[in-house]
């Protein structure tokens, strides 16, 4: 059994979820990537035990991660029984269910029947009686919003969630499922957008709606998918991401005004004395509107560089403007 570090909970700050009593940390891990069975085990429960460690209390996952889907619950499962398992209400383990699980039609989407379902699958591939968020992974164009928020609603009255959030919803749709949940008196706690540097349409009208619903705000991909790293600075890797033929970061992405961005972002950063990955979490930890962000570690090196970033949030006025000018 794992023996955390007796200090760690002076190492991570941690930001009140909108209105509610919850507290996270201003970093938190997701297991999106690096903890699937194709992964190896050592190297990412040397991760989440070190996350731990740090301070870091959220684990963020979805049932269909891994790969294969739902093999990083698995393995989570796996570390929480045999390292961390008294320490279950230190931890804010989340998951989520949208996306593409098992054939058919009730595999899939925003329906009761896969919500359920889904979350029922996911509690017994990680050994638990609940988990303390669980999401709507994406709005479900053919389902009424009625019968997902009803879902969720649903799984907290049943003791199978203790909170639940929305992911990848418009503002306008987070409006109305906050409406349906309010009625239900089930309020939504948090809403997991893609949110960085390279990616702020959140701040167009969403960060705006969730202020004012008192709902809290997590951004997943800080990174942009390994962009705003120093990764790419000199062109793409042979063994990146974007060098592969599948997954989300594609050759086409990384253009050449892009990079550009990019190595000018980077300037900046080397200024702060930060690298551009500790900058650009920083740049998201600036507004008190977001809760907490999610990164992701292929290794524990890059989970303590991530961690960096809590040094320096501070921006001045004259930074900021600088990151507005590269990125207009």
């Amino acid at each position: 059994m794992h023996l955390p570090d007796p200090d760690r909970y002076h190492r991570t700050p941690y930001r009140r979820t909108g209105k509610s009593g919850l507290q996270l940390p201003e970093i938190s891990l997701g297991l999106w990537h690096n903890f699937g069975g194709v992964d190896v085990y050592e190297n990412y429960r040397d991760i989440l035990l070190t996350a731990f460690d740090q301070g870091i209390t959220h684990f963020d996952l979805a049932n269909n991660y891994g790969p294969p889907p739902g093999s990083a619950e698995e393995n989570f499962g796996k570390i929480l029984a045999q390292d961390l398992k008294p320490y279950r209400d230190e931890l804010i383990i989340s998951s989520k269910a949208g996306y593409r699980m098992w054939p058919g039609p009730y595999g899939e989407w925003g329906s009761r029947k896969y919500l359920i379902s889904s979350c029922d699958q996911s509690l017994k591939r990680m050994g638990l009686d609940y988990v303390d968020i669980f999401y709507s992974h994406r709005p479900d164009p053919r389902t009424p919003v009625e019968e997902t928020m009803g879902a969720l609603d649903s799984l907290v009255r049943q003791g199978k969630a203790l909170y639940v959030g929305l992911s990848n919803y418009t503002a306008e749709q987070t409006r109305a499922a906050l409406k349906v949940l309010e009625e239900l008196g089930t309020p939504c706690l948090i809403h997991q957008p893609k949110y960085s540097l390279l990616v702020r349409e959140p701040e167009e009208a969403l960060l705006g709606t969730l202020v004012d619903a008192g709902v809290g705000c997590i951004a997943f991909s800080p990174l942009a998918q390994g962009l705003l790293t120093n990764k790419y600075l000199k062109g793409i890797p042979e063994d990146s991401r974007a060098a592969k033929s599948t997954g989300f970061l594609q050759v086409e992405q990384v253009d050449g005004p892009t990079l550009e961005k990019v190595r000018k972002l980077n300037e900046i950063a080397l200024k702060r004395g930060q690298s551009l990955a500790q900058m650009a979490i920083a740049w998201l930890l600036k507004d008190r509107k977001v809760t907490s962000v999610l990164i992701g570690a292929s290794r524990t090196a890059q989970l303590m560089d991530s961690l960096g970033a809590l040094e320096n949030k501070t921006f001045s006025a004259e930074e900021l403007q600088q990151i507005n000018d590269i990125l207009s």
